[in-house]
């Protein structure tokens, strides 16, 4: 893969295209690279983890492995809210210091696995946005929408150091 093609931790192909999950949290649109996501789930029973932070506050029986369930909602400063019936999670791999680590993300509703063009993507803007910029990797126009991509390396990285200075 070329340098050229990765842009804050997302890797298009050589074609400038990126295969994606999309999913909604809170009315907005957010997408995962495809070859993260390991299985999607409905929503199971989960415990609570005393004394974690709220954005990873429970666990989860993934095929006999507990895994930390997180929820992207807190960790972009919005409400917290109730399942769904169309709610899921996402169970995805990712490198947390440097190991692979399997963690569980809630959502709303998932949608599809569509292709979005690095032509069509930009860096999120550093004035007017309400999240944290470093949290997001790039911002793709589709149709009259923005679908977000998060940067989840920013986003695990900055709880677990918060939680490991608590």
């Amino acid at each position: 893969m070329k340098l050229d093609n990765l842009w804050n931790g997302t890797h298009w192909n050589d074609d400038g295209e990126l295969e994606v999950l999309t999913f909604d949290l809170n009315g907005e649109t957010f997408a995962l690279e495809a070859v993260m996501v390991q299985e999607i789930l409905d929503i199971l029973p989960e415990t609570a983890v005393p004394g974690s932070q709220p954005f990873v506050g429970s666990v989860i029986n993934f095929r006999g492995k507990v895994i930390p369930l997180a929820d992207l909602r807190l960790a972009f400063g919005m409400e917290a809210a109730e399942a769904t019936i169309d709610s899921r999670i996402i169970v995805i791999e990712l490198d947390l210091q440097d190991e692979p680590t399997l963690v569980g993300l809630r959502t709303d509703k998932v949608n599809e696995v569509t292709t979005l063009a690095k032509a069509s993507s930009e860096a999120p803007p550093s004035v007017g946005m309400r999240w944290r910029p470093d949290y997001i990797n790039c911002l793709v126009k589709r149709g009259g929408e923005f679908i977000i991509l998060p940067n989840l390396q920013a986003i695990f990285s900055a709880r677990q150091n918060k939680a490991l200075s608590a």
